[in-house]
């Protein structure tokens, strides 16, 4: 297993785009819909950033995920409490979302088909 990405939930996608863009010197990855949803991965040297906007406008939490990339997903989803998934991306990508032992969220995915 290893590290993939940071996820933020953002207001404004174009604007957090510019920010990480302009200022951090970060760049496009790729773009994605999931669910209904654009996600962007921005990337700047090892370092990936997911973008995904915030659903609840009316909300002040904001909405955050480690992501790690593991080689079986199946093995992930055996002893852990799912929150959501197993999900299949367009790109091929398998995803789940599991609750840690404080209500935080983490992501585990697989990018390599078995």
């Amino acid at each position: 297993m290893r590290f993939h990405h940071y996820a933020i939930e953002v207001k404004d996608m174009e604007a957090s785009i510019l920010f990480y863009q302009n200022y951090l010197g970060f760049k496009i990855e790729q773009t994605l819909q999931f669910m209904g949803e654009e996600i962007v991965f921005l990337s700047l040297v090892d370092l990936k950033l997911e973008l995904y906007l915030k659903q609840d406008k009316a909300s002040h939490t904001q909405g955050i995920h480690l992501c790690f990339e593991v080689e079986d997903i199946n093995e992930i989803m055996k002893d852990l409490p799912i929150l959501e998934g197993p999900c299949q991306l367009e790109n091929g990508w398998k995803t789940v979302f599991v609750e840690g032992p404080n209500h935080e969220v983490l992501e585990f995915l697989q990018i390599h088909s078995e």
